[in-house]
């Protein structure tokens, strides 16, 4: 369904909206174009992907899927940025929360992904909606591996 992502990004932003964030439609679009048939939004949040608390122009619209971790950002003349994060490529969370705002870090066997500019009020949310997530696809990939 299209511009479900941009609507689970307007809710959150409308409950956190001290999150530092620009484009979002734009950037919700990305994702939209990069959903596989069956795959459904779960939850979707918006972040600064960089460590530097005073850049503010790198927002990424991530969302949860029932199938993946999708990141999206347009670019702003032309073409995009994406990456996709299965459950088997994902090792670990890490939140950090400072006086204005937190981080959230996704570590992945291939890369480390951070999350900044979040409202501090958000980093439970969004931590509850990730670990959970990854919890229940990991016990289905190792139920797959089992099985092979």
């Amino acid at each position: 369904m299209q511009n479900l992502v941009y609507k689970k990004v307007k809710e959150f932003k409308s409950r956190y909206p001290l999150t530092v964030a620009w484009r979002l439609k734009a950037h919700s679009k990305i994702i939209d174009l990069h959903l596989n048939p069956g795959e459904e939004v779960k939850y979707a949040f918006a972040a600064q992907k960089n460590d530097n608390p005073l850049d503010i122009i790198t927002t990424y619209v991530i969302a949860l899927t029932n199938k993946r971790i999708l990141l999206g950002q347009k670019r702003l003349i032309f073409g995009y940025f994406f990456t996709a994060i299965t459950p088997d490529m994902f090792n670990d969370l890490e939140v950090k929360m400072g006086i204005i705002w937190g981080k959230v870090s996704i570590d992945t066997v291939k890369e480390y992904v951070p999350l900044s500019n979040i409202q501090r009020e958000a980093l439970p949310e969004i931590e509850t909606c990730i670990t959970e997530y990854m919890m229940r696809e990991k016990k289905k990939y190792a139920k797959i591996k089992v099985e092979e």
